[in-house]
């Protein structure tokens, strides 16, 4: 994954990056699934990225448009979830824009 480095941003990112130390940011990254779910009064999104087994979530009020096969730039920090007992490592996504 290509990742930025704080040095010489002038952009939103850079601003986060400096602020929030967990962050971190990745350019081109293709989409190769992308799945939504209602969940409450909110659409949860899951995008699976090539070359990364982890998955990556965001939530928004209205639908998405399907990402599959498009390359995005994203801005995200990991987490842990348990879902059935199981620990699985999850990348949450504060920012997200098609490159």
């Amino acid at each position: 994954m290509a990742l930025y480095h704080i040095s010489g941003m002038k952009s939103d990112v850079g601003k986060l990056l400096k602020k929030h130390q967990e962050l971190t940011h990745s350019d081109m990254q293709k989409v190769t699934s992308h799945v939504q779910r209602c969940t409450g009064d909110w659409i949860v999104n899951t995008l699976m990225i090539e070359g990364c087994s982890a998955p990556f979530k965001f939530k928004r009020k209205d639908n998405y448009r399907d990402l599959k096969g498009a390359r995005v730039n994203l801005t995200y920090y990991p987490e842990t979830e348990t879902v059935s007992g199981f620990e699985l490592e999850v990348m949450n996504v504060v920012r997200i824009r098609v490159a």
